[in-house]
């Protein structure tokens, strides 16, 4: 069962709003970085070669950009699915395949055009893949919070939720085109209070057909309305048209965290009739309770 929490719309809760979930620092920053700065070395390189070591050298360089662009799509993969009560694994394993090819650039780069000895880039290609694996570890392998005999439900909450999630990370994207830091960070707080949502309907997928209205209709109608604002605040920095916007996720958040609050309290009123109805079977059967 969900846990309950307490918000203004929960009996004897206070008026202020639920703690904003605890944002999970990104992984993929300086080390991901790094990956794609480095092999700008060798197109430095390549153009002061003949042609077959220019050849390699660019090839190397672009091995190694795209083993640098997997890592960083896989770490982001792997934030999502840790941040997830219930998520299945990447259906590709970028970082592992990021390895992979971290080890192929550096053989290509580290292969002799004249000698074209196998000894060097076979070492630099062990020694790349084994330190990149070290570095970013394996992909997710297997998917988390899906209890034996409920794939098909589990499975369910998880394609409900990542349609969710498209629609937050599509509100976001767009806010940012209306240049106004403040409005981004508004909607950065909406959606931890619609995150709240997620993780109840994933810690009990029953929740789901109540939800899925607000995790579809609701949040499409959000992505689209703030696409519209943005377009019309970068024109023409219409006031009036901001502080319509800002009602509207004024409301939208109201209403998640009210609909929230009524399934965790659905929730709770479920369990006491469970134990209800277990300590009345109890009695009849002549258990004494203590």
């Amino acid at each position: 069962m969900a846990e309950r929490f307490g918000g203004k719309y929960s009996p004897g809760g206070s008026s202020q709003s639920p703690q904003p979930l605890r944002r999970r620092r990104r992984r993929a920053g300086a080390r991901v970085n790094m990956l794609f700065i480095v092999p700008g070395i060798l197109v430095l390189t390549a153009f002061q070669q003949e042609p077959i070591g220019m050849a390699l050298d660019l090839a190397g360089f672009g091995a190694l950009m795209l083993a640098a662009w997997l890592t960083r799509e896989g770490l982001q993969a792997e934030d999502a699915f840790e941040a997830r009560r219930v998520a299945k694994r990447p259906a590709i394993p970028r970082k592992i395949f990021g390895s992979v090819l971290t080890g192929i650039g550096l053989a290509i780069a580290g292969l002799d055009p004249v000698t074209l000895s196998p000894v060097n880039p076979v070492l630099f290609a062990l020694l790349g893949s084994a330190l990149h694996f070290m570095a970013f570890g394996p992909d997710p392998l297997k998917d988390k919070g899906v209890p034996e005999g409920s794939a098909f439900q589990t499975d369910r909450v998880a394609k409900a939720v990542d349609e969710a999630e498209r629609h937050l990370s599509a509100m976001r994207d767009a806010i940012r085109g209306a240049g106004v830091p403040a409005l981004s960070r508004r909607v950065d707080q909406f959606s931890d209070t619609a995150r709240q949502m997620f993780r109840v309907v994933e810690d009990d997928p029953r929740d789901l057909t109540g939800a899925r209205r607000y995790l579809g209709v609701y949040l499409l109608g959000a992505r689209d309305a703030t696409s519209q604002f943005a377009d019309l605040y970068a024109r023409n920095k219409n006031e009036e048209a901001r502080a319509d916007y800002e009602a509207l996720l004024d409301d939208l958040e109201n209403t998640f965290a009210a609909r929230t609050d009524k399934m965790l309290l659905d929730d709770k009123s479920s369990l006491d009739v469970e134990i209800e109805v277990l300590r009345d079977r109890l009695a009849r059967e002549g258990v004494n309770r203590n």
